[in-house]
């Protein structure tokens, strides 16, 4: 007589990972089931030559890059840039010519520059004395009487729509490890300025006073205080809520006490002035922070055969990077600014692409890479910590290592992410968000919001064909 199989028993309790389309995690939940959801996407977005190049960077060629990226790594993660001086622009970027303007991102002509970045530069024009006024200035930058370059081609970053002249004073930083050099302009405050693309009186005023007014003073209280250590300062910020790009408050703060015996110092009514313009620029620190990130990543451009971005920037109208050991921009439409916040009466409509340097903050850790420590930039998140939480986490999932100096106390004083890969972002097909603020895209009116921008694929997908290329 044969006997019977057992039935099978089905199990009572259900754990479930699961893989793919979250609707079926989403079902198990309501029925209260236990479930994981396992983000997983095909890599590359399947496409077969992307593919191909990452399989011969992740491959033949893994041991090399991994080398080259440990020691970029090393130098943005280790490097002490020093604030060390103020000085003219024309002094100490000798590549500069008489009648240059520095800008923003990628180069770029004037027929395709964004509104705001044309307003600050035809604010600037007038401040150098190049034109009467905006009129004047608007022919002489139409005609190429005035030239054009990026800020990065010459060792310097700027803000927003930031355009820099030859007469204006710069930050000087040092990177003394790796002997390097870079600069940015003194951060213009809020309110009708010419970062904000404004080209009000107001704004060129502002521009002639940082000229007149705060280079000399600054230049002053920096070779009385000594070299001022930056990136303590912003170690510290980031522990107090900074995320040292959207935010700056508490780094602004501690160098402002770090300067006040100088500061203090300094008497007649220029001084007072300078001090009430200090004390209500809660981003003077931002401008600092962006030198220092530049003259670690100029250091790491030094080491050839990495696929570590070492130059993310926008004008506006383009989005490019760069990767260490390359001078060849990648490039991608500059992106619109997707999770915001707009001042009243306006909205999405109302603002211009992405723009500025700043982003450089986002490669050593700081900004987007720091936004779980920051209440400021989760309010752009859905208003919570764990939207904030999640770029810094998108943001390990695509860098190399996490910093040594910057700790999260909100997630267990771990080190923010360091290093964007380029490999690790063409596989995954997520990329960097970037903290920032949003200006006015046609009407000149300056500062309407701030958000997160999220970085075009593109150009980090051509930078992973560029490096296939160039190692063979």
């Amino acid at each position: 007589m044969t006997s019977r199989p057992t039935p099978a028993q089905l199990p009572t309790d259900i754990e479930v990972v699961n893989v793919g389309l979250p609707l079926f995690a989403d079902a198990l939940r309501a029925q209260g089931r236990p479930v994981d959801q396992l983000d997983w996407r095909i890599p590359a977005g399947g496409d077969p030559e992307l593919l191909a190049a990452l399989t011969t960077l992740l491959g033949r060629h893994a041991a090399r890059i991994d080398a080259a990226n440990a020691e970029v790594f090393r130098r943005l993660d280790t490097g002490v840039p020093v604030w060390t001086g103020v000085a003219t622009a024309l002094d100490v970027l000798p590549d500069v010519g008489p009648r240059t303007l520095l800008h923003c991102g990628p180069a770029i002509e004037w027929p395709d520059v964004a509104d705001p970045l044309r307003r600050s530069m035809r604010a600037a024009t007038v401040a150098e004395g190049w034109a009467a006024d905006v009129a004047e200035a608007d022919t002489l930058l139409r005609t190429g009487s005035i030239r054009l370059e990026p800020a990065n081609q010459h060792a310097t970053v700027v803000p927003m729509a930031t355009a820099l002249g030859p007469s204006m004073p710069v930050l000087v930083v040092d990177n003394q490890d790796g002997g390097t050099r870079a600069f940015s302009a003194i951060n213009q405050g809020s309110g009708e300025v010419a970062w904000f693309g404004r080209e009000t009186d107001a704004a060129i005023a502002r521009l002639r006073f940082l000229r007149d007014v705060a280079g000399p003073l600054l230049a002053t209280a920096v070779e009385s205080s000594g070299p001022v250590d930056l990136l303590s300062l912003a170690a510290q910020g980031l522990a107090m809520g900074d995320d040292v790009h959207m935010r700056t408050q508490a780094s602004t703060n501690l160098l402002i006490r770090h300067l006040l015996p100088q500061l203090v110092a300094a008497t007649g009514q220029q001084a007072v002035e300078f001090a009430r313009f200090l004390s209500g620029d809660h981003l003077f620190f931002l401008n600092l922070a962006m030198a220092a990130a530049k003259s670690l990543t100029m250091w790491a451009e030094q080491v050839g055969g990495s696929s570590i971005v070492t130059t993310m920037a926008r004008n506006g109208t383009t989005f490019g990077v760069r990767l260490a050991g390359s001078p060849a921009w990648l490039l991608a439409e500059a992106p619109e600014i997707g999770d915001a916040l707009y001042n009243p009466g306006h909205g999405p409509g109302s603002g211009a692409r992405d723009i500025g340097d700043s982003a450089v903050l986002e490669l050593i850790g700081l900004g987007g890479a720091a936004a779980a420590g920051s209440p400021a930039v989760a309010a752009f998140l859905g208003g919570t910590m764990a939207g904030a939480a999640e770029v810094t986490e998108n943001m390990t999932d695509l860098c190399h290592g996490t910093s040594s100096r910057f700790k999260l106390p909100t997630l267990d004083m771990r080190g923010t992410p360091v290093g964007v890969d380029a490999r690790l972002v063409a596989k995954l097909g997520v990329t960097p968000q970037v903290n920032t603020g949003i200006l006015h895209v046609s009407d000149g009116s300056g500062q309407v919001g701030a958000g997160v921008a999220t970085a075009p694929l593109q150009c980090f997908t051509d930078a992973v064909f560029d490096l296939a290329r160039r190692l063979g």
